[in-house]
């Protein structure tokens, strides 16, 4: 039997096309050190800023991504936004990946195929 979401879809019912969008959220280096940055804890735009190296535009950018596609969520304290992981299976699935790489991290280093270029 199906297994159903919150919103009632059948998890089998998301086909390749949406599947793949969602896994191109965690294909860009920035927005996975930040994926990762907020596993570790809320932060504001400006730890984001300094903990990834980015221009803020940058990261504003990254954090819209993650919020449209439901991986972070923000809430306004006082003068401060922050930001944090909205669904806990995001850190099963980082560790998840990060443990099938692992064990070919040095070959998928120097893959043509696809890259920063390609994405």
């Amino acid at each position: 039997m199906p297994r159903e979401s919150a919103a009632g879809v059948s998890a089998e019912a998301c086909g390749p096309e949406p599947l793949a969008r969602y896994f191109r959220v965690f294909g860009d280096p920035t927005r996975l050190r930040i994926i990762e940055g907020l596993l570790e804890r809320e932060r504001t735009v400006s730890e984001l800023v300094e903990l990834v190296g980015a221009p803020q535009s940058r990261v504003s950018n990254h954090l819209a991504c993650l919020k449209w596609c439901r991986v972070a969520e923000s809430e306004r304290r006082g003068r401060r936004v922050v930001y944090r992981i909205s669904d806990p299976q995001v850190r099963d699935l980082v560790r998840q990946a990060r443990s099938l790489a692992r064990a070919h991290c040095d070959h998928l280093a120097t893959c043509r195929r696809i890259g920063p270029d390609w994405i």
